[in-house]
């Protein structure tokens, strides 16, 4: 699948924005935030999740009918996303103005941290099931989809929400434990999507022809059309090794020393460790993320070169 620029953005911001906002929601039921901090997620949060919404209408031949897509929700998972990225929005900004002026809307602080957090969780998973549901995509299709967009926005919105604590002068509620096990978890479930993607045979096979190699006849036509562009995109496996590396090394294992290394450090120090290891785990996940729509293969590529 090509990978478009437009869609890695819209991915890697919105599940990072969505995972501080869920982290940050998660935050306030427990342990009420400071105006700073609180604040600060919140602007950092939301900044994220609608330059993601906004890159995403570039993908499409006419931005301008994009609220069209609303209008499927009982049958498209895309749909499904679009209401309740949106839906996210009011409960942050009543979250923002309990923090502003708790005297008029205190009590709606944590009703408001509950929804924000459930629809941002949500989001991320429904954000998923637009690749998981596709069955003509081998490397997409199932639950380990899922769960590396869920493991990914988990822990690079865990990082930044811990960042900003730091920054914003809080008590910070956890630290190196929780950011050690998530970005673990999210090398582990990019890593058992990789098995899937390089698992033979694993193609829908709707014509029954099990492992038979097949071949057109003659080509079906003499230039590229807009299928092999967009579905027939290919990777050399010498550069897809190099990228897997990169992800593994500066998107979880930096991430890894780098919160760990806050146990022994001053608390402006771990502030500049961690927002070090945030910046390294989104970059991290681009490179996931390329990797995802560059390694995957449509079915219809099968018409064009018989694989």
């Amino acid at each position: 699948m090509h990978p478009a620029a437009s869609i890695i953005v819209f991915t890697v911001a919105s599940g990072a924005g969505y995972g501080l906002l869920a982290w940050l929601g998660l935050h306030s039921l427990v342990r009420p935030p400071t105006p700073t901090l609180g604040l600060l997620s919140l602007g950092v949060g939301l900044t994220a999740v609608s330059v993601g919404l906004l890159s995403s209408t570039f993908h499409l031949g006419h931005p301008e009918r994009a609220w069209r897509a609303l209008s499927q929700w009982r049958s498209s998972w895309l749909s499904r996303e679009g209401i309740v990225a949106l839906a996210v929005y009011p409960p942050a900004v009543l979250f923002g103005a309990a923090l502003l002026a708790p005297e008029t809307f205190g009590a709606a602080l944590r009703p408001a941290a509950l929804a924000m957090a459930v629809l941002a969780i949500v989001t991320v998973l429904c954000t998923a099931m637009i690749y998981a549901s596709l069955k003509p995509i081998a490397a997409w299709w199932g639950g380990r989809t899922v769960a590396v967009y869920a493991a990914l926005a988990a822990s690079t919105g865990i990082l930044w929400f811990a960042a900003i604590v730091l920054l914003a002068g809080a008590e910070p509620p956890f630290l190196a434990p929780p950011l050690v096990v998530l970005s673990a978890l999210a090398w582990l479930a990019v890593r058992l999507h990789w098995r899937q993607v390089d698992a033979p045979g694993r193609a829908v096979d709707p014509l029954g022809l099990g492992n038979a190699r097949i071949r057109s006849l003659d080509p079906p036509h003499t230039e590229e059309n807009y299928l092999q562009r967009e579905m027939g995109f290919r990777i050399a496996r010498k550069h897809a090794v190099k990228l897997r590396f990169v992800f593994e090394t500066i998107g979880c294992g930096v991430p890894i020393v780098l919160a760990l290394a806050t146990l022994w450090l001053p608390t402006p120090a771990s502030a500049a460790a961690l927002l070090l290891a945030a910046l390294a785990a989104t970059l991290g996940a681009v490179v996931q993320r390329w990797l995802f729509f560059a390694e995957a293969k449509h079915l219809v590529m099968a018409y064009y070169d018989g694989t």
